[in-house]
């Protein structure tokens, strides 16, 4: 009898560590990345400018006075930086004195700065010109175990990039089924990736982001139990009055084991 209750007591404590081991499996980053192998990485993909942006176009010269027609500063001085925004419109346009409307949609912000400076010398309105794109309002967000928003400052970022700078997923996350929801054509359209498997990450068409994506992370299970008054977790009251009810019929039957 002794022998069976050894064995009982055996099986439940490696349930219970096989399902501690099963969880935390699922914490670790890229779990199928093999060492020395190189991860063949798809085309890089920059941001594009779609309507809604704001842009701070800047254009630099020797003629200061003849440039300054161009930038839209606001009166507070060119050094300190302030100076009125481009905002891209419905129709992907852009509207500049002088240039008139220039089509932005789709462009890069290096083919919106090499676009300007065509223009600038094709008229021969400015000469040398140098112009500076920069992100006004660029962002993305983040939704569930992670929140807020951040902004875009460089061309392009990856996912695992973005995760970073949020300061990296908790253990509360479930990294098997991160959500982004991108706007495409006036449609969102949902995207689903692991985090834990090289290829479907590297390959995925939200591995890059873009302006706007939403980004959701939510809870793993153990979380989700949280909200539920019969979840039966290590956070639950349930789980514990399972585990003491569980404790306490042994100890009897182990007693009455003993008194036979």
């Amino acid at each position: 009898m002794k022998k069976s209750i050894y064995h009982l007591l055996s099986a439940a404590a490696i349930a219970v560590l096989l399902g501690a081991c099963s969880a935390a499996k699922k914490v670790t980053y890229l779990q199928d990345i093999q060492p020395n192998v190189s991860i063949l990485l798809q085309e890089v993909q920059s941001i594009r400018l779609q309507p809604g942006d704001k842009l701070s176009i800047v254009i630099h010269s020797r003629d200061k006075e003849l440039v300054s027609i161009f930038n839209l500063f606001d009166g507070t001085g060119e050094g300190n930086g302030n100076h009125s925004l481009y905002t891209v419109d419905d129709r992907g346009y852009i509207d500049m004195p002088v240039l008139g409307p220039i089509k932005v949609e789709g462009l890069t912000r290096q083919e919106l700065a090499n676009l300007i400076k065509y223009r600038l010398l094709e008229s021969k309105l400015v000469k040398e010109p140098t112009v500076v794109v920069e992100y006004a309002n660029l962002g993305y967000y983040f939704l569930g175990e992670l929140s807020g928003r951040k902004t875009i400052d460089r061309d392009h970022i990856t996912l695992l990039e973005a995760l970073s700078e949020a300061g990296d997923l908790p253990l509360t996350a479930n990294r098997e089924n991160i959500l982004v929801l991108r706007t495409e054509k006036g449609v969102q359209v949902p995207y689903r990736v692991s985090l834990l498997s090289v290829e479907e990450l590297y390959s995925s068409p939200v591995y890059y982001l873009q302006q706007n994506d939403i980004i959701y992370i939510e809870p793993i299970l153990i979380k989700k139990n949280q909200t539920n008054i019969h979840g039966n977790t290590f956070y639950t009251y349930g789980f514990w009055t399972s585990i003491a009810s569980t404790a306490i019929s042994l100890i009897v039957l182990f007693l009455n084991l003993k008194k036979n």
